[in-house]
């Protein structure tokens, strides 16, 4: 392989990667919702947002469902983040809710 024939295989690998990465966006955003859904059932129920025995559900899941190559570990730190950052996500939602409740 030469320089150019690299450079051609890098740009259409990397081209894949941007779409890839388009469609991780998508799916996080399509979790988001769900979270929200969530969140508005558990805050009606006065439930908490942190649910330890849910959350090692889904790494369980995750980490059983995961073919490779990437370490079962490794899915299971990004999960943490993704998992990390919906609660945030919920936590405020929920508080601008009752912000929202608290003005009319």
């Amino acid at each position: 392989m030469n320089q150019e024939e690299a450079a051609q295989q890098l740009a259409l690998h990397r081209r894949s990667i941007d779409e890839i990465d388009r469609r991780i966006v998508a799916c996080l955003n399509e979790r988001a919702n769900v979270v929200e859904f969530i969140g508005r059932i558990k805050q009606q129920m006065t439930m908490p947002v942190y649910e330890p025995k849910r959350e090692d559900d889904v790494f369980r899941n995750v980490t059983e469902n995961n073919p490779g190559p990437m370490p079962s570990d490794a899915v299971k730190r990004v999960f943490e983040r993704i998992i990390d950052e919906m609660r945030t996500l919920q936590r405020v939602r929920m508080q601008a809710a009752k912000d929202a409740e608290k003005e009319s």
